[in-house]
């Protein structure tokens, strides 16, 4: 997961740094370092990205391009 991803799946998801820290079990500390271009343990990562999956996010990586999917909220 690259750090846009992660900022762009908690925006499509309305989620704080706070929310995604309460879903995943990991620091606000270190999702906010990851965020800034910080270095995180890579089972971090993995936990916050197996979070947002968990929470319907899908994420793309294709050539130059890569993004999210969230799902819709009606």
């Amino acid at each position: 997961m690259k750090i846009t991803q992660c900022r762009m799946a908690r925006a499509g998801l309305d989620w704080t740094l706070d929310d995604l820290a309460l879903a995943s079990g990991v620091a606000r500390r270190t999702i906010a370092k990851f965020e800034k271009g910080g270095n995180v343990l890579p089972e971090k990562v993995e936990t916050l990205r197996a979070t947002l999956v968990a929470a319907g996010v899908e994420f793309i990586n294709g050539g130059k391009s890569v993004g999210v999917k969230v799902p819709r909220k009606d």
